[in-house]
């Protein structure tokens, strides 16, 4: 048995965030090696697990997971054409159903950390009610048109609590759950949804911000900041008690807006000057 074959084996016992990043190890359960010396004696050594070099029932239990992200973006270019009040009921209740789906889908995977991520980003979106309100309300930046449907405060869409669960799902899972690459996967996606935003009438910046096609800059580099900070709190909290995971989800937000403020006082309203 090989060496390389020894050290996947190893890895294959390793908690998912302990594990070292190797490029070629297969993400296919263990097999026993037929060669291993401990088959022919009649004893199960230590090494002999070894990962199967091709395995199609794995990629098969995420392709639920996969298409139901596709079906969220074509059924979502439905609904987002729709004229209000239908359209904002008709988002809510799309959001909703994704929230379901990808629980289902994410238990259906065989993958524990997905179903432990999607239960946490379901939190932080919750809690991402509030920066949002208080951009809209306090600080006056952001502006959600009524489109139909629950508003909190009649300042922001009820739907908003689901709204950014499918992006920052999409940004860890793809990344791996790495901090630095879930930050930049992260920036990538809100960027794009900044831009289309406006058109949809989801939401649109207003007041007085430097913008660039259409986005407000202040708010990239919290977003970044956002998906690294979801993945660390996640990271650092999973499989503990519930209430912890709550305060971190909590945290979550309350550093995203932390951020907000820091990034449009930096951007936005400081001059720059040093007076005598």
């Amino acid at each position: 048995m090989t060496l390389d074959s020894r050290l996947r084996s190893i890895e294959s016992f390793l908690p998912l965030r302990t594990r070292p990043v190797r490029a070629s190890r297969s993400p296919c359960p263990s097999r026993p090696d037929p060669k291993s010396p401990g088959r022919a004696s009649g004893r199960s050594p230590p090494w002999a697990p070894v990962p199967d070099r091709y395995c199609p029932s794995v990629p098969r239990r995420l392709r639920p997971l996969v298409g139901l992200h596709v079906v969220l973006l074509a059924v979502g270019g439905v609904v987002l054409l729709l004229e209000p009040p239908t359209k904002g009921w008709a988002v809510l209740a799309l959001l909703v159903s994704y929230a379901a789906g990808l629980m289902w889908t994410a238990r259906h995977s065989g993958r524990r950390d997905l179903v432990e991520l999607a239960g946490f980003l379901l939190l932080v979106s919750v809690f991402q009610v509030l920066p949002d309100w208080v951009l809209a309300e306090v600080i006056g930046t952001l502006r959600f048109p009524d489109t139909g449907g629950p508003r909190v405060d009649d300042t922001i869409s009820l739907s908003m609590a689901l709204m950014w669960v499918p992006p920052l799902f999409m940004a860890l899972a793809l990344a791996g759950l790495r901090p630095a690459r879930s930050g930049l996967f992260a920036g990538v996606i809100f960027l794009g949804a900044e831009i289309l935003a406006p058109v949809l009438e989801l939401w649109e910046p207003v007041g007085d911000t430097t913008r660039v096609l259409g986005v407000a800059v202040y708010v990239l580099p919290p977003e970044v900041a956002l998906g690294w900070a979801a993945v660390v709190a996640f990271t650092a909290t999973r499989r503990r008690s519930w209430g912890l995971q709550v305060a971190a989800a909590l945290a979550v937000s309350t550093f995203y807006l932390g951020a907000l403020v820091l990034s449009y006082f930096v951007v936005d309203v400081a001059a720059w000057r040093v007076t005598w």
